[in-house]
């Protein structure tokens, strides 16, 4: 459904007419009758990631809780 505002209805009631879009409308916004805007929904792709795809493809090479370089090489510490 395609709804239309001026640009003073539409700035005065802005969430609702954004709320519309979300829902799948369209607005078109105009000035003194002649559209200058169409504000439409953006398609939404649907993620098709699978929780736990990646299992076990990593590797730990060393403790996580230590640097990975000595700090004597450090060159903010000099």
């Amino acid at each position: 459904m395609t709804k239309t505002a001026t640009i003073a209805e539409f700035g005065s009631h802005l969430a609702e007419h954004l709320a519309a879009v979300q829902r799948g409308d369209e607005v078109v916004v105009t000035n003194e009758s002649v559209p200058v805007a169409k504000l439409v929904p953006v398609p939404v792709k649907k993620n098709r990631t699978v929780l736990g795809s990646g299992r076990g493809t990593g590797q730990i090479l060393g403790p996580l809780d230590e640097p990975l370089i000595p700090e004597s090489d450090w060159e903010m510490l000099r």
